[in-house]
This record gives structure tokens, sequence and C-alpha cells, in this order.
């Protein structure tokens, strides 16, 4: 089962949190983390990001950029612009996108949950990124940004959420720049605190790493690290715990993830959509943008029109977790056999689209000459995604997005 605990939050006071709060730190460059913490000397972008305030070009990892992160994170702390929970608590973290709103609990995950497969994942890491979360880690001694988990549905939970958020002013209520709306609420109560944790560690047979895998690895990794450091290890302090918002599956949605590449391999359009009759049917749609609708289906955007593909029988095998997913078909029956692109973590030659983009992203990019083709598909379940890493499977590259991302600086978790 899994443990989940309540922990003692370093967060910002209210009339400043929707200036502090930000996105994460790997959904952005250097140039556009600027830009954004322009004006907001307390934007937590100058600690997660804390080469905005070196000098222009400085290597984004190297010691001038973690002790800068450093000095920021301890002064954030002495001019009150972050402060320490007295109590151990559990926080509700509720996201608004487009009318539809998520509530996470946020609480401490355990390190040992990881390394015992209780936390679940579906992606592979790089050990690169993992370390240069783990140097930050080391440096703060604290995890400044929460990862994105779910479970399956608990209704205890829930109805004690859904009373949480109706009998409580909320503690945050703001709408960020890109329009969603967040609201944050502690929990003070002790015996909610404790049905909580109770709840995770009765009812949760598994969480499921939704998006954060390398900020997990680096988590999981920085507890065993201080683990073997310490000769009086007990197994309560605080850094066997890392930081992550758990929402029920019942209230996520994954939106598309879509290809776009730069050339067709050598082949003419009608060379290329000949070749793709042997494992599709093809339908001309016009200039009007088209949507996959249902699994199996795809979106072709090249020369200005648009084709929808309907994947024929036997290119997948219903029976099988990874071989049935869309992004494997594409691959199978496109991307690898017709345009050679074999690897999708090195090519050059494809891109990825997350769907908030919608698309008129795709049809730019291609209409701009930047790229040759583009493929809309149908987003994956969190059904599909809690089977995966339910088997042990690995889902291929950039099959899911999450959408609305995750805002740091809401909560922070200290290791010590």
């Amino acid at each position: 089962m899994a443990t989940v605990k309540p922990f003692r939050g370093l967060r910002p006071p209210q009339e400043i949190v929707s200036d502090l709060a930000c996105l994460p730190y790997d959904v952005m460059n250097t140039e556009e983390a600027a830009r954004m913490a322009e004006g907001k000397a307390n934007s937590l972008l100058h600690i997660t990001r804390a080469e905005i305030d070196c000098v222009q070009g400085v290597d984004n990892h190297s010691e001038e950029v973690y002790n800068k992160a450093v000095e920021n994170f301890l002064a954030f702390q002495r001019k009150g612009w972050l402060v320490e929970d007295e109590e151990a608590r559990f926080y509700i973290y509720a996201q608004t996108m487009k009318g539809r709103t998520q509530y996470g609990i946020v609480g401490a995950a355990a390190c040992d949950d990881y390394h015992k497969g209780i936390i679940k994942k579906h992606e592979l890491t790089r050990p690169d990124k993992e370390e240069d979360r783990m140097i930050l880690t080391r440096y703060l001694n604290a995890n400044i940004e929460p990862v994105f988990f779910s479970y399956k549905s608990v209704p205890e939970i829930d109805e004690i959420v859904a009373a949480t958020v109706a009998n409580n002013q909320p503690d945050y209520d703001f709408v960020s720049e890109d329009g969603f709306g967040h609201r944050f609420w502690v929990i003070r109560e002790d015996e909610l605190n404790h049905q909580i944790e109770n709840l995770f560690a009765t009812k949760v047979p598994a969480t499921y790493v939704a998006d954060g895998h390398h900020r997990t690895a680096a988590a999981a990794r920085i507890g065993m690290e201080r683990k073997t450091q310490n000769p009086n290890h007990t197994g309560d302090e605080s850094y066997n715990y890392f930081m992550a918002v758990h929402f029920p599956d019942n209230q996520l949605q994954i939106i598309d993830y879509n290809r776009v590449v730069k050339d067709l391999n050598g082949l003419s359009a009608d060379e290329f959509l000949a070749k793709l009759d042997a494992g599709f049917n093809v339908e001309a749609m016009g200039v009007k943008a088209y949507k996959p609708f249902c699994l199996h289906e795809f979106s072709l955007y090249l020369d200005g029109s648009w084709y929808k593909l309907t994947a024929k029988e036997g290119t997948f095998n219903n029976d099988d977790p990874i071989d049935v997913l869309d992004v494997t078909i594409l691959y199978k029956q496109v991307l690898a056999p017709i345009l050679d692109i074999q690897d999708l973590r090195i090519s050059k030659r494809i891109d990825f689209v997350g769907g908030i983009r919608g698309l008129d992203e795709l049809k730019q990019r291609v209409d701009s000459k930047v790229m040759k083709a583009a493929f809309a598909l149908y987003p994956v379940s969190m059904g599909q995604l809690i089977h995966i890493a339910d088997t042990g499977n690995i889902m291929p590259p950039k099959t899911t997005w999450f959408e609305p991302k995750l805002r740091s600086g809401l909560v922070i978790h200290k290791l010590d």
C-alpha cells in the first residue's frame, strides 16, 4: 500500500502567491524564464532557473547557477516570501482549465515506495536529467517543485476533499497568465490529516507517475543517498519523502501528443500517400482542420490538405498494452518503415507538439516549411496508462501530455 504523509510546507503569503508561483522548470528555456520573471523579484524562477540572475551565457548546470539558487532560496525565506507551516499538513490543490476542475492531495510520498515499485512509472528516464535535479536538490536541501501523481480513486478521500472545499475558503485563489485557475487549501484539522494518511495506507495499493518521472527518480535517489550517509538513519527523516500532488484517476484527462516531421524521406507527397495505403484507410478531408475522434484514427496534414487515416485490422494487437497504442501504430507503420525515423529519442527529423497548442500549431509548422508533414493522434486514456504501468511496461517516447501543468511554489518540502 502507498505511504503518503503530511509535511510542514514552506509556502508564500497569500498576497504574493500569484507572482511567486510559476510553471515547472522544464517547460521553458532560459530566455523564456527571464521573460516570465521580468518585474517579479519574488518569482520562484529565481530559484528553479537561477541562471536568469547570472551573467548571460552561463552554463545552466554550473556551480555558479546552483549557488545563486541557494542564495535566492535563503533570501526568499529571510524576506518572508516563503514561510514554513508550524505543523505537518496535507494540502488540496485544485486546477481549473476550460471549465473542468481536478483536485489533488499534496503530500509527501515515500522514496521506498519508488524503489519497491509501489510508485509505478510508464516512462524511461535519462541519468543526466536525473542528476541535474539531484544536484539542485542537494544544494537547496528541498523538493522545490512537486511531481504529478495519480491513483485509482477512493470515495472516502473524494468525500474529505469535497467537504474541505465546500466548507472552507481557499488559502490561495488566482488565475495564472495562461487563463488556468489555481486554488489551494491547507487541511488544518488533525483528524482529517490522520484519516487521509490512513486511507492511502489501506485503500491505495499503488500510485502512478503521471508527469515528472525525472524529478521522481531524482528524489528517490536523494533519499537513498541520504540514508546511506546517515549512520543514525531511522526512516522517519524528511529526506525519506518527496513532494507529490496525488490526483484521482477519474479526474484526469490526457491530451494528445502529436508529431511533425521535417521530410518524407525522399518521397513525393503522392508517393507517401500511396505507401500509407498499406496500413491505413486514407480519406482526403480537404483544407479544414480534422481532429481524430477515436483510437486508431489519425490526422495527417500535408501540402495544405488534411487526411483521415484509419488503421487497418492487423496493424495492431488489442491484447498487447504497447502494441495497441496509436503511437506504436504510427511508429511501426509510418515513421520507421516509410520515413526511416528509427529512434524517436535522438532523431533530428521529428519533433513533438503537445495537443494543448491545437491543430493550428501543426498547420503553422508545416505551412511555414519548417516541417513537411504533421500527424495528430487521439490521446491515450488514464486506463491505458495505469494498465501499462501495472504490467511493468514502458510507453514509447512522447506518448502523454498532461495539462494544466502544476504550478511550482505553492508549497515546498524541506529535507531537513
